[in-house]
């Protein structure tokens, strides 16, 4: 890839970042509805975690593989990112039309489960697309633009089902009872026009720098894709394979004495499945294929820049909080505002439709701040600025706590959609710097790892605290988010920024 990337006016940024409108509404549509489908087919409130689990499960595997090939792949016509882009958004303009349509819960899960899989197939490319294409002084920029759009898709895909109720006057209550209302299953099918529109848009628009000829022959010599210190690496490889088994094991084994709840297993099987990577990457080295992409794959997760660790306790913490919002803000609103849990009564659908919207508020801030944040960051730094929207997320879930009347919760998305803007934009801005450009597709597949490892995290615990912590209140579960922010604020002042001090300094 060319070393030397020129400006771009802002429409080529804008093109290349439309794509983002699309993916959102996919993504916005998940967030809002999926716990309303889930609870609609029958699933019992306590489970919705570990039912979840599907979509964090589906990232950790598919990002740093397609970021691993997407940096491997080049076409004189299509590029490296961008039939990615395209495959990802066939498949989950399909699955959105499936979602609203699923007769038991189990079949929704599954579609669960292949919609988020196909819209990391998409996005994915999309967070190293921006270190491809733009130089260091905007990065920043980029990636605020790509906020913009996901706040712009998630608030219109939000309101959708509002939108088909008074607009249209399409029930938001289903005629049948396990059955979905019509302005959901409607809200599903105009996100799925707009995931594969705006995505292609971007394919279509936008051209990408073809390789250095030094990257073309890494491309086709597999011998040039050998790592250093193969002996090394095999047997530390070895050593952290049995490691991790053997914690996985040893948690495996605690929870079925104890005999706590079944998804607190996932934990120990996630443990044994990484030991096994780590096993089998080392055995590929021993036998003399380290030029495989497992091998690199995993080395390359061992040997992560300074930047990117420091990162991942952020993003642990910042995504704890957003995935304990999106799966319990339905259930917290309804029963603590609304005081309804009856999925057929019109109290319940009025709080599901105000989560909707509210989910929409705080993308539509998102969007707006996004503007801002270049700004504040040149004037401060990006640390600080990230700093200063978590603790504005942190504020805004713990209100949630203290309001009774639904109309104070607007206010309380403020705070949110001020976090989501920042978290979507400032860490890869500050990550992106610190990558080698040859690796930028895996590294930001890795960095996933820190969004997904928290939400498995999440999806684990947060129904063991439901039930064993909070009595059921799943109101409390915000709160313990609103603390989750709070802690990756104080976090994200310790960040080395390294490109921005290149960027001020230059």
């Amino acid at each position: 890839m060319s070393q030397h990337k020129p400006r771009l006016s802002f429409w080529q940024i804008w093109n290349m970042s439309f794509g983002f409108l699309g993916i959102q509404f996919g993504f916005a549509l998940q967030n809002a509805n999926t716990s309303r489908i889930f609870e609609t087919l029958g699933a019992d409130t306590a489970n919705l975690a570990l039912y979840w689990l599907a979509a964090p499960l589906t990232g950790l595997l598919v990002q740093p593989i397609v970021g691993y090939y997407s940096d491997r792949t080049w076409h004189a016509k299509w590029g490296r990112r961008r039939p990615f882009f395209a495959v990802g958004a066939i498949l989950a303009s399909i699955t959105l039309c499936l979602m609203p349509n699923s007769p038991t819960l189990w079949m929704a899960v599954g579609v669960l489960w292949i919609m988020d899989a196909s819209i990391n197939i998409s996005m994915e490319p999309f967070r190293a697309f921006v270190g491809d294409m733009l130089p260091p002084s905007q990065r920043t920029t980029g990636f605020a633009m790509q906020s913009f759009f996901i706040g712009i898709g998630a608030i219109v895909a939000s309101f959708l089902p509002s939108i088909f109720k008074d607009w249209f006057g399409i029930s938001n209550v289903a005629d049948v009872a396990g059955t979905l209302p019509d302005s959901i299953r409607y809200s599903y099918y105009v996100g799925a026009f707009m995931l594969f529109a705006t995505v292609m848009w971007t394919v279509f628009s936008t051209k990408e720098y073809p390789p250095t000829e030094a990257g073309e022959e890494k491309l086709r010599n597999r011998e040039h894709r050998k790592i250093d210190d193969e002996a090394k690496h095999q047997s530390s490889f070895y050593r952290k394979a049995g490691l991790f088994i053997l914690i996985g094991l040893l948690i495996s084994v605690f929870v079925y004495m104890i005999d706590l709840e079944n998804e607190l297993y996932v934990l120990g099987i996630g443990l044994i499945m990484f030991g096994i990577f780590h096993g089998v990457a080392a055995s590929f080295i021993q036998r003399g294929k380290a030029y495989l992409g497992l091998v690199h794959i995993v080395k390359d997760f061992n040997t992560m820049p300074k930047t990117m660790i420091q990162l991942a306790y952020v993003q642990f913490f910042s995504w704890f909080a957003l995935f304990a919002m999106w799966i319990y803000t339905t259930s917290a609103v309804t029963s603590y505002i609304f005081h309804s849990t009856d999925p057929t009564s019109q109290a319940y659908n009025d709080g599901a439709d105000l989560v909707g919207k509210l989910f929409g508020v705080y993308n539509g801030i998102a969007a707006l701040a996004a503007l801002f944040l270049p700004i504040i960051a040149k004037y401060t730094s990006r640390r600080m600025t990230h700093f200063i929207a978590l603790l504005c997320g942190g504020v805004g879930l713990a209100s949630f706590y203290f309001i009774s009347d639904p109309f104070w919760l607007w206010f309380s998305m403020i705070g949110i959609g001020i976090s989501w803007a920042s978290i979507l934009s400032i860490p890869y801005a500050m990550l992106s710097g610190s990558l080698p450009a040859e690796k930028m597709g895996y590294y930001m597949g890795v960095f996933n790892f820190f969004i997904v490892i928290p939400q498995i995290v999440a999806g684990t615990l947060l129904g063991v605290m439901l039930t064993h912590l909070f009595n059921g209140q799943s109101i409390f579960i915000l709160v313990s988010g609103g603390v989750s922010m709070g802690i990756a604020a104080l976090l994200s002042l310790k960040v080395d920024d390294r490109d921005e001090v290149v960027i001020k300094t230059a």
